[in-house]
């Protein structure tokens, strides 16, 4: 099973509990960057013990095809001693190693696919959960939103405020009534003899300016008409 299948599988069976409890879309998103966290650090971590494994057989190698050369060395020796059944030893011991070397030739080139799917796995999870930090900042903006509009539709649909309201009625009406009441008292009721005598000065105090005005009036048409007499002379 792939990296990406198992956590997939282990996404997918929390999710499923956590929306079968009904539970909070932003804790999702956290389960889920959790998860990929946790698996890049698990793949990271297998990566790097990869990389280790693959040094110490490229080390063995090193030292298997040194002991290859130096198989063939002493076989060449042996022959030149006159000594083939030396040669012939020093043969079979350098292709005993060289089955050795194959081995480990396979087993670094598994290593190396090992390896590089390991890499595309890393590279992948961290491009994915790039896009999950992504959504939950999207997420986490919607989740408030929507919470602001549930709460405020429930308090526009709520039978509590419209009661209050219902009750802010009431107290108008009242203050209405009140008010007219306290209007009904000055209804039919004449001024008062202090009010008539302010009403009466109040009076000659406009007749007394009227008068001025006029004899300013008057006054000031009178140089104009001497003028007319004397120019008709």
């Amino acid at each position: 099973m792939g990296v990406f299948s198992r956590l997939t599988d282990i996404i997918n069976s929390n999710i499923n509990a956590i929306l079968d409890r009904a539970e909070d879309p932003e804790k999702i998103i956290r389960m889920v960057i959790q998860e990929m966290e946790d698996t890049l650090v698990e793949v990271r971590s297998t990566a790097a013990k990869s990389i280790a494994d693959q040094k110490d057989l490229e080390r063995r190698l090193s030292k298997i095809v040194k002991a290859q050369s130096d198989w063939e060395a002493k076989a060449e020796l042996a022959i030149s001693k006159g000594r083939d059944d030396l040669a012939k030893g020093a043969l079979i011991e350098k292709s005993k190693v060289a089955e050795m070397a194959a081995q480990l030739q396979e087993e670094l080139y598994l290593l190396a696919e090992a390896l590089k799917r390991s890499e595309e796995d890393v590279i992948k999870l961290d491009a994915k959960l790039r896009e999950a930090r992504a959504k939950k900042v999207v997420m986490q903006a919607r989740h408030k939103t929507a919470s602001a509009q549930v709460r405020v539709k429930r308090n526009l649909y709520d039978n509590r405020i419209q009661d209050a309201f219902d009750r802010f009625d009431k107290v108008d009406s009242r203050l209405d009534r009140m008010e007219a009441e306290a209007e009904v008292y000055d209804l039919g009721r004449g001024q008062t003899l202090a009010e008539e005598i302010v009403g009466l000065e109040a009076g000659e105090e406009i007749e007394k300016e009227l008068a001025a005005l006029k004899a300013k009036n008057s006054g000031a048409g009178k140089p104009e008409a001497v003028k007319k007499k004397a120019g008709s002379k």
